[in-house]
């Protein structure tokens, strides 16, 4: 019950309203979606925990799609569900939110929670990656280069 209520003020406030509106700039601009994927990663590489390899697993699920969507590999993800994923992540990379990351052991806790809120929320639309990606590493592995064959004489 808490932890809905911690979203609801988290999906209500201003920071994340705010992450919202970024989030329709860096789903048209490559360049700045790699580097927002890049401080997501950055920021999950300093947490600790017995819980936390699974979320780092659900993390790159998700940094994974959008590399594959900002290079136009995976187009298949709705516009709805692209969006909600970057303001998530612009909201997680932020230190500045509902619980200012600098504060001590509470300072992540919003954090998480709505990446694990985004994590839930999306499950279908990563289980459709997840298959896509697996099809397109077995049909990557069959469409090598062929070889080329130089005529000498």
């Amino acid at each position: 019950m808490a932890n809905k209520s911690l979203i609801s003020r988290i999906l209500t406030s201003i920071f994340f309203k705010r992450a919202n509106v970024g989030a329709v700039r860096y789903a048209r601009n490559s360049r700045s979606l790699y580097q927002l994927i890049r401080d997501a990663l950055n920021k999950s590489g300093g947490l600790s925990g017995s819980n936390i390899a699974v979320f780092r697993e659900q993390l790159g699920i998700v940094t994974r799609l959008l590399k594959a969507y900002a290079s136009g590999e995976y187009r298949q993800l709705p516009w709805k569900t692209l969006i909600r994923v970057i303001a998530v992540l612009i909201y997680f990379v932020s230190p500045i939110d509902i619980l200012p990351d600098f504060l001590p052991i509470v300072g992540l806790t919003d954090d998480i929670a709505l990446m694990l809120w985004l994590f839930s929320g999306i499950k279908d639309d990563i289980e459709k990656f997840r298959q896509w990606e697996q099809t397109t590493a077995g049909t990557g592995e069959m469409t090598t280069q062929p070889v080329k064959t130089i005529k000498i004489g």
